[in-house]
């Protein structure tokens, strides 16, 4: 078992150590506090993991290249996905429980009464539907009460920012030159930006089912049957011509072998928050670079009669939504991101712009384009952007939903199968039990010459089931004072389920215990005694086990 480096001996090869920034500006090492816990994400998850670093008595600190704390539960996912509510607990559950406080004062109500809103229950003891703004004020006045340091826009220097000795993290440089010293880190973020620095072991896109004996994995053309085209549209420019092209935002060929693994991610959207207030809606506006033609395919089907676009219009407080996709042909970019995993920071910003131009553009197409059916573009335009949320980015989520990125491999990976429970799950440290849900990944023509949906996948795991610490933590050999308790170890279609705002949170609070015990007993974290990690956790309000 390899002990941990002590105290003494860090403290050395810091004070011998420079690192230099993207900038080429040289910074001692000298200058640099070393914390007991270093994060890099400011997502839920990481912010979970500060406070339980901070309740157990070690120095901590976020970084992040956000400026807004909280992620995606910040960002515009305001309804839930929790799966079974008796499943969470700790500091993931106390989140919940504040924001229910927030809405049982009587203020909180500025567009809506309580009593008109279904999801507020007076003598429930949390609240799991809530505004953006809330979340982030929520996680701010956690943070501020705990008095945890937080720099933000501070950027990983993913050149040669990340240094290391031997299997051990010592340092993590920012694109700024800022350097971060510390015995353990933890990556909160949902690219595992600083995992793959490190030199951990990961995956990007689907695994075939043969790799972890799965049935949900890769291509996935036969279970895709939710938010798929229900009446046939054709997909090419002139309708009835392949010759013609097809229309934009199809794939040309074959949506590849049913089974078969390949690069490819499930679709991201954003989850706007909409509000159909006068005082407070924002009217969608019709970007620079508009182009119709992008939606036509969504206008043919429209022609058909489907008109179920509003059935993800999930109602919030005050009169607002957290607009998710549905159908065909919605928010989700599908095919959109497939490089954005490890693309390089200026790449992504140009996925993410795409993102919100294909996204602002569907909603100035549905709610004023004369090519839409009169009683769609009537009942859209009643919608708008809710002004009192984000309102330093125009009143659009600063954060999209990344649904999946990288996902570390370590020596155990979550699979399917311990989803279903047909493989034991070793050293349990929080529970998920929502469906296994992929959103779709491709969208193709088919035999009969139809657009056609791929890679959805909406199928309970039958229950909630335990998620192992041996998922969070690396190969040894490759490092042993890093846990990743949002790229965790696991399959593509098992992280459909564990991907949830609440799971991340349970795992950023069980990530940061064993960081702790593992600096008190000076050892790595692969060594951390389970026994002594699952009282502590029980102690603290976490759920392990359900029947």
């Amino acid at each position: 078992m390899r002990k941990a480096l002590t105290f003494a001996v860090l403290c050395t090869l810091v004070l011998h150590a420079e690192t230099t920034s993207a900038q080429g500006a040289t910074f001692s090492a000298a200058s640099c506090q070393i914390y007991d816990v270093v994060i890099y994400g400011g997502t839920s998850a990481g912010v979970a993991a500060a406070i339980q670093a901070k309740r157990m008595g070690k120095t901590v600190i976020i970084i992040c290249p956000e400026t807004h704390l909280g992620g995606l539960t910040a960002g515009g996912l305001g309804w839930t996905d929790s799966g079974r509510k008796e499943a969470v607990g700790g500091i993931s559950r106390e989140f919940y429980r504040r924001v229910k406080e927030h809405y049982d004062k009587p203020d909180a109500w500025v567009h809506q009464r309580p009593e008109e809103y279904s999801r507020y229950r007076p003598d429930d003891d949390a609240m799991w539907v809530f505004e953006p703004h809330v979340a982030e004020q929520t996680f701010e006045q956690l943070v501020a009460e705990h008095r945890i340091p937080v720099h933000r826009d501070q950027w990983l220097n993913r050149e040669g920012g990340v240094s290391k000795d031997g299997a051990r993290l010592v340092s993590i440089t920012m694109l700024s030159g800022n350097a971060y010293r510390g015995k353990m880190f933890i990556d909160a973020t949902y690219e595992g930006d600083l995992m793959a620095c490190a030199g951990i072991s990961f995956h990007v896109g689907r695994e075939g089912n043969d790799v972890y004996g799965e049935t949900l994995n890769g291509v996935q053309t036969h279970n895709a049957t939710k938010h798929q085209f229900e009446k046939p549209v054709d997909p090419y420019i002139k309708p009835g011509e392949p010759a013609s092209g097809l229309l934009p935002r199809i794939h040309a060929g074959s949506p590849g072998e049913e089974g078969r693994g390949d690069h490819r991610v499930q679709a991201y959207n954003y989850r706007m928050c909409l509000t159909k207030v006068p005082e407070n809606r924002v009217r969608f506006a019709r970007p620079d670079n508009y182009d119709p033609m992008q939606y036509e395919l969504l206008a043919r089907y429209l022609d058909k009669g489907w008109r179920a676009i509003f059935a993800k219009f999930d109602p919030a407080p005050n009169a607002k939504t957290d607009t998710n996709n549905h159908g065909a042909f919605s928010t989700d970019n599908i095919g959109a991101n497939y490089d954005y995993p490890q693309a390089s920071y200026e790449r992504r910003r140009e996925i993410l712009k795409e993102h919100e131009d294909y996204q602002k553009g569907l909603m100035w197409f549905l709610a004023y384009d004369p090519r839409v059916p009169q009683d769609v573009r009537e009942r859209t335009s009643q919608w708008g952007l809710a002004r009192d949320e984000f309102t330093d980015n125009g009143h659009w989520p600063h954060q999209i939903y990344v649904r999946e990125a990288r996902r570390m491999v370590s020596d155990f990976v979550t699979t399917e199968l311990h989803l279903r429970r047909k493989k034991p799950t070793p050293k349990p440290v929080g529970m998920g039990s929502y469906n296994m849900d992929s959103h779709n990944v491709q969208r193709y023509v088919d035999a009969r010459g139809h657009a056609r949906n791929e890679g959805d996948i909406q199928i309970n795991p039958g229950g909630p089931y335990p998620i192992s610490y041996e998922a969070l933590v690396p190969k040894a050999a490759e490092c042993t004072n890093l846990l990743v308790p949002v790229c965790i170890s696991s399959s593509h279609i098992a992280y459909g389920s564990i991907r949830m705002e609440p799971v991340f949170m349970i795992l950023g609070q069980s990530a940061a215990t064993a960081a702790a015990i593992a600096i008190d007993e000076n050892i790595d974290v692969q060594a951390v005694d389970y026994p002594k990690l699952r009282a502590r956790l029980l102690a603290d309000g976490q759920v392990l086990e359900l029947r």
